[in-house]
């Protein structure tokens, strides 16, 4: 059963540490962690400089680029929202062995977030044994992981999903085939085929229902349960 795993990791086990200090208004979201090219984030702080200067200067990211040309003098708008500022960023080893320990056990990576020195992660397992295993393993590395929510997807109500049956029926079937292992064990022409939709419809359904995850609060639909010994 596909199940769906809720984590807060505190930030010296993962990064952004020295940046959490510099900046304590530091939030971020990261816009997907597959594979290994070097996710886009998203950060907010006191402002664009002194977050970028912050980055710059934490030995657990290296910032490949800024993608952000204006600055605000005041990061809250009018409507009380924060502007948001967008990296490239390069994850150190922290991140890397979490993503590691996650896809070896036939895991992916949903959301990653984080604010007032805390991750915030959620994580899907093809598997609801392999949650046992992964969990041992964070353990081991002492990432200090504190599991807030378990649930299988069985469990959820279906009207508070971000996904439609088609987009959530599209993820399970990636996931399974290993379309987001790493190295990757199908590609998205077979993938497709397998689907027997074309190329360009996979690719659209994958980029909606990843965005669709990232932006929403599944949390709402997740009934907690407990993750074996």
């Amino acid at each position: 059963m596909t199940t769906v795993v809720e984590l807060e990791i505190p930030a010296d086990r993962l990064g952004f540490a020295q940046t959490f200090d510099r900046v304590p208004t530091f939030e971020f979201q990261v816009a997907g962690m597959i594979g290994d090219a070097p996710p886009l984030v998203r950060a907010s702080g006191s402002d664009s400089r002194t977050v970028e200067n912050a980055l710059e200067g934490d030995p657990s990211v290296d910032v490949i680029a800024s993608l952000t040309d204006s600055e605000r003098p005041d990061p809250t708008r009018e409507d009380g929202t924060r502007d948001q500022w967008l990296f490239r960023l390069e994850f150190g080893d922290g991140v890397k062995l979490f993503q590691e320990i996650v896809t070896e056990n036939d895991g992916a990576i949903l959301t990653a977030r984080g604010r007032d020195t805390t991750w915030s992660v959620q994580l899907l397992f093809h598997e609801h044994e392999t949650v046992s295993a992964c969990h041992e393993l964070f353990e081991h590395y002492e990432y200090q992981v504190n599991v807030t929510r378990v649930a299988g997807f069985d469990d959820l109500d279906r009207a508070r999903t971000p996904l439609t049956d088609t987009q959530y029926e599209t993820i399970c079937a990636a996931h399974e085939l290993g379309y987001f292992d790493v190295p990757r064990e199908i590609t998205l022409q077979e993938l497709a085929a397998e689907l027997d939709i074309s190329h360009q419809a996979l690719s659209e359904r994958l980029r909606r229902s990843h965005a669709a995850l990232i932006s929403a609060e599944l949390s709402e639909g997740l009934t907690t349960s407990e993750i074996d010994p």
